[in-house]
């Protein structure tokens, strides 16, 4: 008997063993060790990329709804939140987004930021698509958990349930303000967007003070908190393609329909300001 349970215990040790309790050839025990190994090591960039974007977007998007839908008396006592929320919980988004991702794929979580990277700074090209989509869809699941969670306070504050308008759709993505016309927009996304990366470039240019990169979301945390804070009133601070699209197809999809896309005439100039933030990074780029 305890010849026996040495012998099962032996098995259960020994990496090269089956369940049968026959040692596996070398190619049998290669192809059972790597099966998930290499998928894993295939999705590893691109699920660090859609966990940081749906972080970034949970706490963007979030910080948003409990500001604005608890100014409503039906959904609060009181309004828990301000502009200085909205920039707190916008940074510590992208903050804790970085952070989580930054070891794996860099840290990206922006279309704009990967597509300079690769026009610039040697990012391999192939991977562009598989970040891009990844981001992308990291925003959307973001978006979709920000909106159960806010659901019926959604529907105190539009006035009954499943109405849907653009007085909250602005909630989920970003309307440049009625006074600002399409070439003001533009300049106002693209500013933003050249600011942040300037940062980001010049804080990982090893030609710079060498600083740890480690400080690298507390540094992003900063930057967005001070473009939040300094430049947000046109546009709402559209500095990420990916927590725009992704939440605007997200509401789309929950009863807002098409206003989303033509909030402005012709429709095409509804968007255009908010992507040109994807020009914003290469001109920068190209100067560091």
């Amino acid at each position: 008997m305890s010849r026996s349970k040495s012998y099962t215990s032996t098995i259960s040790r020994a990496p090269n063993v089956n369940a049968h309790g026959s040692f596996l050839t070398s190619r049998e025990n290669t192809t059972r060790k790597n099966w998930w190994s290499s998928y894993r090591q295939m999705l590893r960039e691109p699920a660090a990329e859609f966990a940081g974007t749906m972080l970034l977007t949970i706490f963007g998007l979030g910080v948003n709804c409990q500001t604005v839908l608890s100014s409503n008396a039906g959904v609060s006592s009181s309004p828990k939140g301000d502009w200085t929320s909205v920039t707190l919980g916008w940074g510590a988004g992208i903050a804790l987004g970085v952070w989580i991702s930054g070891g794996i794929s860099g840290g990206h979580v922006n279309p704009a930021v990967t597509l300079a990277m690769a026009t610039w700074r040697k990012f391999p090209w192939k991977k562009v698509p598989t970040y891009i989509f990844a981001q992308l869809m990291g925003a959307l699941v973001g978006a979709a958990i920000v909106y159960a969670n806010y659901f019926h306070a959604l529907d105190v504050f539009e006035g009954g349930r499943g109405i849907r308008t653009l007085k909250t759709g602005g909630l989920f993505s970003t309307f440049a303000a009625d006074y600002v016309t399409n070439v003001s927009a533009f300049f106002s996304v693209f500013l933003a967007t050249a600011i942040l990366i300037f940062v980001i470039i010049a804080f990982t240019n090893r030609g710079n003070a060498h600083t740890p990169t480690v400080l690298l979301p507390l540094a992003l945390f900063i930057t967005l908190v001070g473009i939040a804070a300094g430049l947000g009133m046109d546009t709402g601070f559209a500095v990420n393609p990916a927590c725009d699209l992704g939440p605007r197809l997200l509401t789309s999809m929950v009863g807002y329909g098409k206003a989303v896309y033509t909030f402005r005439q012709p429709p095409i100039l509804d968007l255009v300001p908010h992507y040109c933030s994807v020009l914003g990074c290469p001109v920068r780029c190209s100067i560091l």
